[in-house]
This record gives structure tokens, sequence and C-alpha cells, in this order.
């Protein structure tokens, strides 16, 4: 997502409330009961576990190029670590993902979004884009490092040797299912649209006069890509199983 916003110094080093706390524990349970009942496979699961600390590490990505390029907001903040409760949307990096990842299309979602103050940056309208984009561009990374893994403990013999993924070794499954998520999480958000980080490039192209409007319609829009995705369900389908094959063939060599 994209970090827009100036934040307030100081509110992230408040510990996570209690109701947070509570949400976490719950959602957790119910990952653990319904994984028991069967209702969700050992796949979906994967993907979900892997997925909630790609987005956490997308976000913290966002404010460490915000302070390279001159704003602190996020480090004043205490967001620049890795302590999950501090990052964690009970609702965006939780429930979403958690019911789409029963959706067959994919999972996605997003965390407390890292402060970031435009207007601190030495190049105000330059340097969000970079800000932005670089959250996308981290969870490729991560993808690339997760298939270098695998190849490398040798999940690419494994996979000419089994005809199911869950006849992998748990190692195996979780590398290759942790890089399609990042894979997933980073295509998504490069769709050019608010409050996705590929909107980054729209308003970079938006003349200045426009731009007081356009942050206006933000709020507005946040749910938008979700429903595009909706809307064109097959086609967005489409994408992931090829991207999916993709992945798989790549990893097969």
């Amino acid at each position: 997502m994209t970090p827009w916003g100036s934040g307030r110094s100081g509110a992230g080093r408040r510990l996570p409330d209690q109701r947070t706390l509570i949400i976490v524990a719950v959602a957790v349970v119910l990952g653990v009961v319904v994984a028991a009942s069967h209702r969700i496979s050992s796949a979906q699961l994967i993907y979900f576990l892997v997925l909630v600390p790609s987005i956490i590490i997308h976000e913290i990505s966002h404010g460490a190029v915000a302070l390279a390029f001159g704003d602190s907001t996020a480090k004043r903040a205490g967001r620049l670590n890795l302590n999950p409760l501090r990052h964690i949307d009970p609702v965006g990096t939780l429930l979403v993902p958690a019911v789409l990842s029963l959706s067959g299309l994919g999972a996605y979602g997003w965390a407390k979004p890292v402060p970031v103050n435009a207007a601190n940056l030495r190049s105000p309208r330059n340097h969000i884009v970079f800000v932005s984009l670089v959250g996308p561009f981290i969870n490729f990374v991560l993808a690339a490092l997760l298939g270098v893994v695998f190849v490398a403990t040798g999940g690419r013999t494994a996979l000419h040797e089994v005809y199911l993924l869950t006849q992998l070794s748990l190692l195996d499954q979780i590398l290759l299912i942790g890089g399609f998520a990042n894979i997933m999480l980073g295509v998504f958000n490069l769709i050019p649209c608010p409050p996705l980080d590929g909107s980054a490039i729209l308003e970079r192209l938006l003349p200045a006069r426009l731009l007081p409007g356009y942050w206006n319609l933000q709020p507005v829009l946040m749910f938008l890509p979700f429903l595009l995705i909706l809307v064109f369900r097959g086609p967005w389908s489409d994408l992931v199983n090829h991207l999916y094959q993709r992945w798989v063939t790549t990893l097969a060599g």
C-alpha cells in the first residue's frame, strides 16, 4: 500500500493495545481450528502464514527508503523494526488475507501504513515514487531469494520426482509457496490504482494543480482494487494461474 500521510512521531512507540492482541490471538486459534478441520489445504495455510511477514517487510521498506531520502517520520514512529505487533492491521493483515486465501484468487492485504511525510523528502514528487515502488520491488527480491534457496536445498530435484505439491517436504513447500505469495503481492501492489503503490506513477504524471482533488479521492478509492478483481474475476484468476505455472516451471528448470 502507498504510505501517504505525515503520521505523528512517537505514536509507533506505544505498546500494541489489548484489542489488537486479542484479535491476533483469536486469528491464530481460528487458523489452527480451521486447519485441523481440513476446511483449508496446507498450501492455503502456508500461503497465508508466509504472506503476513511479507506484507510487513513490504511496509518497512517504504519507511527505510523514505529515511534514505530525508524523511525520518517512520523511524521516529518506531516502525522500522520487524516486531509484527507494531505493523499488524487486524483487518488488512489478518482478516482480508485469510478470507481471500480461500477464494482461489490469491490472497493480498496490507499492514498499518508506515507514516511518510512527503514534504520532508529532498525531492517530494520524485522521491515518493521510489518510496512507493520499493514495496513491490522488495517482494520480487524476496521471491527470487526464496527461489534460489529452493533450488540450492534440492527442491528442483524433488519437484521432478513428485506429482503433487503436498508430496514435497514442508521446507520446499514453504519456499515455493512463499516465493509465489511475494510475486502476487508485488503484482497486486503495482496496479496503478489508489491506494496501491502503482498509483505513485499515476500521481507523478498528474499536473500539480490536480493533486489536491486526487488526494481527496484516495480514501473513497480504498477498496477499488479489490472490487476490480471481483468484477474481472475470470481474467485475474487466469493471470494468477499463469504466474503460478511460470513460477513452478522456472523453479523446475
